[in-house]
């Protein structure tokens, strides 16, 4: 039986900023020391993103949204405020569910139109918010799904969370043929925004963005009538603890926003445990490496592509969607790799989109390894083919 990707959509929040403003506002939050400004400066520049997004209005020209306060900002001042987790969580409960309801919305669109109306099952993804009743249920009852769907949610597990739900998906549809399954992620991490002078946080704040993803995920051998891209047959896939890293990479709730751990070390780490970390992947789909068309990476950095790409011994251009996404984006936590994903079969997020150009799909048959790393450090994989072309 073979258990498919049939439709992907992404979604972005409405304010958009250049890394260039970001950079500027972090140098008067934090800047002012020397070791600081030239520490800003040079990781700014080499970051190889062009712009992220976020559900926060405060940092465009016009400030803060209406008349009050925003979240990090008073109107009229540029003194950092601190809000209380609550209250960051609060704004999450607000701006989440419209934006993943966008991204779900997307995704049933570009599905084949005979399994629309037959999801069976939900599985939202988030690590950037909590809240009960949650995102999952406001996708059923929004989308007008049946009471009786089965609802589940892969809640504070990282960048890589979206592929133990493909796992979760698959395992659905293998026991259940007629199963459809609407996997939905959504991160605000710009939510947790906390500036500050000590590396970790700055090398945070110039990568982490808001976004949403989801992918429609079925076995049913539906009518491609309706499908906006070619889907992506499920082959297999892994997920690993690598040997070193553990202390390198981590999310823990504080006071003032949910705080994120991200060293320098991270790529070295990944550049040293790509190739061991892929191996079990590569085994289960009964594959060499050189046999993989392009690679779906997890678009956390240029510093962790670029030694990912280098730990593999890949040719260049195997993450040029990656870099695409990152230079667009940013880093969106776990909903990024659907963003790659979609680029691949020739879609894109058109909301912001800095090009009209749109992707060209990759040719039927192509075989995609996907990769994602989150705490632990866990390296999650899969391994995906590309359908026939949509006519």
């Amino acid at each position: 039986m073979s258990v498919r990707v049939v439709g992907i959509g992404t979604a972005l929040p409405p304010h958009a900023y250049a890394q260039a403003e970001v950079k500027a506002i972090m140098q008067r939050w934090v800047g002012g020391e020397r070791r600081v400004d030239r520490l800003l400066e040079r990781v700014y520049a080499h970051s190889g993103i062009e712009r992220r997004h976020s559900v926060v209005a405060d940092f465009g020209p016009d400030g803060p949204d209406g008349e009050g306060a925003g979240l990090f900002l008073e109107r009229g001042d540029d003194v950092f405020a601190r809000p209380s987790t609550g209250t960051r969580n609060a704004r999450y409960g607000e701006f989440a569910p419209p934006l993943l309801e966008r991204a779900a919305r997307r995704a049933l669109a570009a599905a084949p139109a005979a399994l629309r109306e037959r999801v069976s099952h939900v599985i939202t993804v988030s690590c950037t918010g909590f809240q009960a009743p949650g995102v999952d249920d406001h996708l059923v009852r929004s989308l007008g799904l049946a009471a009786d769907t089965e609802r589940y949610h892969l809640g504070f597990m990282g960048c890589y969370a979206v592929f133990p739900a493909l796992r979760m998906a698959r395992a659905f549809c293998l026991a259940d043929p007629e199963a459809v399954v609407l996997i939905a992620s959504v991160e605000l991490c710009t939510l947790h925004l906390d500036p500050s002078r000590e590396i970790d946080s700055i090398l945070s704040t110039s990568v982490f963005a808001d976004g949403a993803a989801a992918a429609v995920v079925s076995a049913v051998d539906a009518d491609t009538a309706g499908a906006a891209r070619p889907a992506l047959e499920l082959l297999a896939s892994s997920t690993t603890l690598t040997q070193q890293g553990k202390s390198d990479m981590a999310w823990t709730i504080g006071d003032h926003g949910f705080e994120m751990v991200l060293t320098s070390y991270v790529p070295r780490v990944l550049e040293a445990e790509a190739a061991v970390s892929v191996a079990p992947l590569l085994r289960a789909g009964g594959i060499d490496l050189g046999d993989v068309d392009t690679w779906a990476v997890h678009p956390g950095g240029r510093a962790i592509l670029d030694k990912v790409e280098q730990g593999l011994r890949l040719e260049g251009g195997m993450l040029d969607a990656s870099r695409a996404v990152l230079a667009e984006a940013g880093n969106m936590s776990s909903a990024s790799v659907l963003f790659v994903l979609e680029r691949l079969v020739g879609g894109r997020c058109d909301d912001h989109a800095l090009s009209a150009e749109r992707p060209a799909p990759l040719a039927p048959g192509a075989l995609v390894a996907a990769l994602a790393f989150g705490p632990g450090l866990t390296v999650d994989a899969a391994l995906l083919r590309v359908g026939d072309s949509v006519s």
